[in-house]
């Protein structure tokens, strides 16, 4: 088949290796525009586009789709392309219903929730942040709508207890490019089988807010860690930023203070419901990031300090 690729993050990386590494033409790829990053803010390309360099595929990168000279030029090149397929992962715009009906096999999004639960933008981050057990990737057929379009193919996963944001990023992105490769197959045999979502058990999953990160320590030692896992949560240490980005709930409760150090030596810290939280790698403003048993090498703790 003539596949076209759109994605722009680390996380659609796998689904492309797959599509360069398979006997499948792969006559372009569309991803963001390069953003300026660092100090001297170099133009850095998308992860995308530096592997569609690696392996020698036309890249494109109109700022809109949707709108203006760059949507017009992307829509006569997927008309002279011809695409049987499209494949989305993580782009980043909006496919107007042009470039939707345009390949033979239509458009399909590789998406890391298992749907109609978590459409939106920041499904894994709201995942952990709500605390589920399972998740996975779906493959869709694209409509108008946000992640609203017929499952093709659905693949599952356990998360553990104290998985991380990247963590399971990395995990659902491999699998991403797993769930891809059946659907092509299963696309190419006939035997897809397209599923309407049930509108009623959907939830979105909307934009993370730089303000989410920040620890409430009147609530549960659950929430708290959820946030840290979803997230990576942030709060003060004797006037100081410190951000975590693990922890785990260990046993025992206790009546201090919400956000009292009740434990120097494995900086365990009290939590709303009398839980406890133990901060397992972390960063203090001006520092490096680091196991905490790294840290406590260096700092001295003071039992009875509060956080925040």
């Amino acid at each position: 088949m003539k596949i076209v690729f759109m994605g722009t993050p680390d996380f659609a990386v796998p689904c492309l290796r797959m599509l360069a590494e398979s006997s499948h033409e792969i006559p372009a790829v569309f991803t963001q525009p390069d953003k300026p990053k660092g100090r001297g803010y170099k133009m850095i390309p998308t992860p995308v586009k530096s592997v569609a360099i690696e392996y020698d595929i036309p890249v494109y990168q109109p700022l809109s789709l949707r709108k203006g000279e760059d949507a017009e030029k992307s829509l006569e090149i997927l008309k002279d392309i011809s695409p049987d397929l499209i494949v989305v992962t993580a782009y980043g715009q909006i496919l107007p219903k042009e470039i939707l009906e345009l390949p033979k096999y239509r458009c399909i999004n590789i998406h890391a929730s298992l749907l109609p639960a978590y459409r939106g933008s920041a499904p894994i981050n709201w995942c952990l942040l709500n605390g589920e057990k399972i998740t996975g990737i779906t493959s869709m057929l694209m409509s108008e709508g946000l992640d609203t379009g017929d499952m093709l193919i659905k693949k599952s996963t356990e998360i553990g207890e104290n998985e991380t944001y990247q963590e399971l990023y990395t995990r659902l992105a491999d699998m991403g490019g797993e769930v891809l490769a059946e659907t092509i197959t299963a696309i190419e045999n006939g035997t897809l089988i397209p599923e309407k979502q049930d509108d009623s058990l959907s939830c979105y999953a909307p934009m993370i807010r730089k303000e989410m990160s920040f620890l409430d320590f009147s609530k549960s030692a659950k929430e708290i860690h959820n946030t840290i896992r979803g997230v990576t949560g942030f709060t003060t240490l004797c006037g100081k930023r410190l951000k975590i980005f693990k922890s785990e709930i260990v046993d025992g409760s206790s009546d201090d203070v919400d956000g009292t150090i009740i434990d120097t030596k494995n900086f365990i810290v009290k939590c709303g419901d009398g839980g406890l939280i133990k901060f397992n790698e972390i960063q203090l403003e001006g520092g490096k990031r680091m196991k905490t048993t790294d840290f406590l090498r260096g700092r001295k703790l003071n039992h009875g300090e509060k956080l925040g």
